[in-house]
């Protein structure tokens, strides 16, 4: 009887650890999978599904992810949504946090931008279908820049390259805020300066994921002075009219305060080792009441006929405008056939039509750290800020490059365009290439809408390079979208509005406007792309960022 107690005993104790064990066995496993049941060009419909592998019921889940840059989560369902920055968190809903062993719930968000869930994990658990966390880390900072050669009108530096756990994609060297050159290797030849003036330069570093370093420390360097370097001072427009007839490369036209009323035109040359300044203070101001007598059919300087252009450069390259204003004029500075022409610092208000025009392939021309406001008075749908070269109905008179206007390669550089521009801030015209507009400040306020003048730059150019700006929008104005691509044909053929590249653009299109970006056609540029980088920003967008996929 005894020994029969002892093996009940024995069993009872035996059945006793059994539960125990079964008892500790029995957790819930949450595992979460990523899919995308409908993706367009702008955005996705995103959809996770958390499944419970384990042999107990869960209490809830939670499932949380970080998106790139220029990508967000608009709405959620079946789940409740928080955010912090760029990462997100997706906890259950009342009714579907307790899934039974093998059970699962789903639930689903739309994203604008194409950039995918990175980093995502449910209990500590990685998700599956999603990429590995983003680079976050950014390059070290270069290294002091040194100056290793100058010129009349470029500096030559150097520096002691940075690192990065990715790897370094380009060096960036700043004058002020204004990035003015980049660089693949740390080396770079900083032009369009003027001779014997001292600038002062920063570099910093960026890798491939968009991350900027801090800025090195500064360097002063001053250009060489200009080969024949004399200086003529004027304080009359007769005086002024008189120096630019005589101008020779290398010298100094200094203009003391005051109006100049008149008209001022630019026929004589500089040269690459010895460029021409203009040069003056804010206030001295170029104003020209005209137009006034008959021109030609196609505009060229004419004994009799004064074109109204506050100023202007025809056949006369390699001059450096600096520092003065134009205003109450019909046009502002027209530069034609006139390469390597450096406007820094100038002001151009209150013009009749465009502020400042590159045309009859005024190639490899600077516009930088000016201001341009309030034009398009008499013609708004012809007001615009900045406008590089023609468009090809007018290449018959401005077509000078094989019957192109090929004012190739300018770069418009840390301006304030805006407000009371009528028409584009910048517009790119077709058949011209490789130019970079980068740092600038657009304001919208008082674009018109005529002509097709709706947003702050509209690129049919080629190769263009449009990073680091900024643009506002507030009324009155009409406003359709931040930057526009066009792709209008012409006789030579051209791949226009194709290959261009946004970075790093900070948009703000004030609840009225529908993209930031806004690309006409893909099919057009199926060989040469445009490219719109989740390194671009947007706030108060009708649509969202851009209409075509964000590449990271």
């Amino acid at each position: 009887m005894g020994n029969r107690l002892v093996a009940v005993g024995v069993v009872v104790a035996c059945l006793v650890v059994g539960h125990v064990a079964a008892a500790r066995a029995e957790v819930a496993r949450l595992t979460a999978s990523f899919s995308r049941p409908s993706v367009w060009g702008t955005g996705y419909g995103g959809q996770f599904v958390v499944t419970n592998t384990g042999d107990a019921e869960s209490a809830g889940w939670v499932v949380e992810f970080e998106l790139p840059a220029g990508s967000s989560v608009g709405n959620a369902w079946n789940a409740v949504l928080g955010r912090d920055g760029q990462r997100y968190r997706f906890a259950n809903a009342a009714f579907n946090g307790r899934l039974a062993p093998g059970g699962s719930a789903s639930f689903g968000f739309t994203v604008s931008g194409v950039g995918l869930p990175t980093a995502c994990a449910v209990g500590g658990v990685p998700c599956e279908g999603v990429g590995p966390a983003p680079d976050g880390s950014a390059p070290s900072v270069p290294g002091e820049p040194r100056v290793t050669g100058v010129t009349a009108g470029s500096v030559s530096l150097a520096w002691a390259a940075s690192t990065d756990d990715v790897g370094v994609a380009e060096y960036e060297v700043l004058r002020g805020s204004t990035v003015v050159a980049t660089a693949t290797s740390p080396a770079v030849s900083v032009g369009g300066l003027l001779p014997g003036t001292g600038y002062a330069f920063r570099v910093r570093a960026r890798d491939a994921a968009g991350n900027v370093s801090g800025s090195s420390a500064e360097v002063v360097a001053t250009t060489a002075p200009a080969a024949g370097g004399s200086a003529v001072d004027v304080s009359t427009a007769g005086q002024l009219r008189a120096a630019l007839d005589a101008a020779v490369p290398g010298q100094t036209i200094r203009m003391a305060p005051g109006v100049y009323r008149g008209s001022f035109v630019i026929t004589r040359p500089g040269s690459a080792s010895a460029p021409v300044t203009l040069t003056g203070p804010a206030d001295a101001v170029l104003v020209n009441d005209g137009p006034s007598g008959s021109g030609p059919g196609c505009p060229v300087p004419t004994a009799g006929w004064d074109s109204g252009y506050g100023l202007w450069l025809y056949g006369a390259p390699y001059w450096n405008l600096a520092g003065f204003a134009v205003r109450e004029s019909k046009k502002g500075i027209v530069v034609d056939d006139s390469h390597h022409v450096v406007i820094d610092r100038v002001r151009v208000d209150h013009v009749d039509e465009e502020g400042v025009h590159f045309r009859r392939s005024s190639a490899d021309g600077v516009l930088r750290d000016s201001v341009i406001t309030d034009t398009g008075l008499a013609q708004p749908g012809y007001g615009e800020g900045v406008y590089l070269g023609s468009a090809s109905s007018n290449w018959a008179c401005h077509g000078n490059s094989g019957g192109v206007d090929r004012s190739d390669r300018v770069q418009v550089l840390g301006n304030r365009v805006g407000p009371g521009v009528a028409a584009e801030h910048v517009d790119v015209k077709e058949g011209t290439v490789g130019g970079v507009i980068r740092g600038n400040a657009f304001d919208g306020t008082g674009i018109s809408g005529e002509n097709s003048a709706d947003s702050w730059v509209d690129v049919k150019g080629v190769g263009y390079l449009i990073e680091g700006n900024t643009g506002t929008f507030a009324a009155p104005g009409v406003f359709a979208n931040g930057y526009e691509t066009h792709n209008p044909a012409t006789t030579p053929s051209f791949a226009n509005g194709c290959g261009n590249v946004w970075r790093d653009n900070r948009s703000d299109l004030g609840g009225v406007g529908q993209y930031a970006i806004r690309i006409t056609s893909t099919s057009k540029c199926a060989d040469r792309p445009n490219v719109v980088h989740a390194s671009n920003a947007v706030t108060r967008a009708v649509s969202g960022l851009t209409n075509i996929a964000v590449t990271p």
